[in-house]
């Protein structure tokens, strides 16, 4: 892999987890200034302090969103763009290309693409177009790949997912992101005919609670396909006498003992 792909990549992805928290943030050219994305500054300061690893948006919105101090974050440049009200809405144009995301510091850029529209020759050609500009600026390529059209009934299908991840990755990109199929097992199929890496799309809030109290409540961890940590059934044992507080300082001494690693890396 070009060196500069893999640099840009791991402004991306956490070198120790080899995953990504992504936030995009494109949603005020495809349905207007949402709440949640007026003050970009403040939106992109506040997922970097939450921990995402990078923010995604269109070329126009990194000059509102640059902040000059606080927590480092990765960008991402949203090069495809339709908006809400046409008819035409799941057809996706280039409105910027991989040359524009450089110049604007970017580490990443993305395509999106929805298989089975009428207009889906077309999304493929900017996909293959774009990953070959992507592949000669050593630029990392995000394909967005979707099952949108009048034949495919379910887009969460895991045959569909499967074959909108493998389109992605044999155009090209480096990474593809795709609708979640429901459950690990059928997901497996999905990440195990791409040898790129495979980031889901949405999902929905099973939980608004700290990393403790997630992992020792079995019914939410459950839901999210989580196991609860054996750290609680360790405090149970010992007969201490909230487990979950034992949890919740146990995270705490590793994430500050990790900080503090880092920051004597980096000094």
């Amino acid at each position: 892999m070009h060196l500069g792909k893999t640099v840009r990549l791991e402004r991306i992805f956490n070198r120790e987890t080899k995953r990504a928290i992504i936030v995009p943030m494109d949603h005020g050219v495809s349905v207007g200034p949402l709440e949640g994305i007026i003050d970009m500054r403040q939106t992109t300061s506040d997922m970097a302090e939450g921990g995402a690893d990078a923010v995604l948006m269109h070329k126009g919105l990194v000059r509102c969103s640059h902040r000059a101090s606080g927590k480092d974050v990765g960008l991402i440049v949203h090069l495809s763009a339709s908006t809400s009200l046409t008819p035409q809405t799941n057809t996706k144009i280039l409105v910027a290309s991989v040359e524009e995301a450089i110049r604007l510091g970017a580490d990443g850029v993305s395509v999106h693409v929805n298989l089975g529209d009428e207009n889906e020759r077309e999304m493929l050609a900017q996909l293959g177009k774009v990953a070959e500009d992507a592949q000669n600026w050593g630029m990392p390529l995000i394909a967005m790949m979707y099952g949108r059209g009048p034949n495919i009934r379910n887009s969460f299908d895991p045959s569909v997912v499967a074959h909108c991840a493998r389109v992605g990755m044999e155009l090209g990109a480096d990474v593809v992101k795709v609708p979640y199929t429901g459950d690990p097992d059928s997901f497996t199929r999905v990440t195990e005919c791409c040898c790129i890496p495979v980031v889901i799309a949405g999902g929905h809030l099973i939980a608004d609670d700290t990393p403790a109290s997630v992992l020792t409540n079995e019914t939410i961890a459950d839901k999210a396909y989580l196991k609860k940590t054996s750290l609680y059934d360790l405090a149970v044992g010992c007969g201490i006498d909230n487990p979950s507080e034992f949890v919740e300082r146990f995270i705490t001494y590793e994430r500050e003992n990790r900080v503090l690693k880092e920051n004597r890396a980096d000094g």
